[in-house]
């Protein structure tokens, strides 16, 4: 079924219901597909389908705002189906991080190599449980790589339209894998610079959150060439947003929200843009100490809160706000554009305060 809305929905209620029907038949199909190679597999896929439950749907719905905003028609199936398959993009994103990052949970869940390291330890089968957990979830989030382009494929669009929008699909795929990368080795290259922090961002988060599926929206429209400018300007701003307040969120957010301990992002010693502006603005003993810290698993109450005063006292935390709303602003004025469909201006501008929501 198509989106459709009325003037009181949000933009991400108009796209969600669809996407999430969308998902929930596909899901049904290769599950079917699945337990007819062996009963065995029903964990994986089970744990496949929790990890694809809840999320905010945000790469679904700027894909679909992108298609509106160059003229693409409200109710679309097809729309629906491309949109509906950057979600398995994103848990195969969602599986890996965790892995790399060796996170217990994920939304308020147990984090997908966790939950079959346990399948392994209940059954009390031969081997590490921890290297079997990890071993399948690489393979779970693989398989989510795999039916994020089969559901593209099968969207309904013409060969010709889906050549155009493989473009930006392509893309979005390799640059989120960069992204990783450089995220990934900024961990232990230990730098913590702000140009680092910002290169991460643009990749892993800023074009791949909003920039591309933006783009798809257009080529899949057919105006990729004439609305792709101006959907880097707005997205790329507005993604840079999003993940500033995102990482604000993983250091002070509220774990009934966020769906992870307070102060998650210290343990795990993720080298953002409040980290850096931190080291750069703390007293010489304070950043070595901050340091030091960083990274710990054993991270104490006491540290975390230490650590969360420093990020306020230094002016780190008020700078990464100044700066989510700097990017908002220059993001809601790109709308402005005359290219834009008139119908999806109010749509994207509201997607801006989505966005950057404290509580997003």
């Amino acid at each position: 079924m198509a989106p459709s809305s009325s003037s009181s929905d949000s933009p991400v209620s108009v796209v969600r219901p669809s996407v999430d029907r969308a998902l929930a038949d596909f899901g049904a199909r290769n599950r079917t597909r699945l337990l007819e190679i062996g009963a065995e597999l029903a964990p994986a896929v089970d744990a496949l389908e929790t990890v694809l439950t809840g999320g905010k749907r945000l790469r679904p719905t700027f894909a679909y705002w992108g298609w509106r905003g160059a003229g693409g028609a409200a109710e679309d199936e097809r729309i629906v189906q491309a949109a509906a398959s950057l979600e398995y993009l994103q848990a195969c994103a969602l599986v890996h991080d965790d892995v790399i990052d060796n996170s217990d949970t994920r939304r308020g869940r147990p984090a997908t190599h966790k939950r079959m390291a346990k399948l392994h330890a209940d059954h009390g089968w031969s081997g590490d449980s921890q290297d079997f957990g990890q071993g399948a979830a690489i393979l779970i989030g693989d398989l989510c790589l795999v039916w994020s382009d089969e559901m593209y494929q099968a969207s309904g669009f013409s060969p010709e339209t889906l050549l155009a929008g493989r473009v930006p699909f392509d893309a979005m795929r390799t640059e989120v894998m960069a992204g990783q990368y450089l995220d990934t080795l900024e961990q232990v290259r230990g730098s913590s610079t702000r140009e680092a922090a910002l290169r991460v961002m643009h990749y892993k988060a800023a074009k791949y959150t909003v920039e591309r599926p933006l783009h798809l929206g257009a080529a899949l429209a057919g105006r990729l060439e004439e609305l792709g400018p101006v959907y880097t300007d707005y997205g790329v701003t507005l993604g840079i947003a999003f993940q500033l307040r995102d990482d604000v969120l993983g250091v002070f957010g509220d774990p009934s929200t966020t769906g992870k301990p307070a102060g998650d992002d210290l343990r795990e010693g993720k080298r953002t843009l409040v980290v850096a502006e931190t080291l750069e603005r703390a007293a010489t003993a304070d950043a070595e100490r901050f340091r030091s810290l960083l990274g710990s698993p054993d991270l104490t109450a006491e540290s975390v809160e230490w650590m969360c005063g420093l990020i306020e006292d230094s002016g780190a935390l008020a700078v990464c706000e100044q700066l989510v709303a700097e990017y908002a602003d220059h993001a809601a004025a790109v709308l402005d554009h005359p290219g834009i469909d008139a119908q999806a201006r109010g749509p994207l501008r509201e997607l801006v305060a989505i966005a950057t929501s404290r509580t997003h």
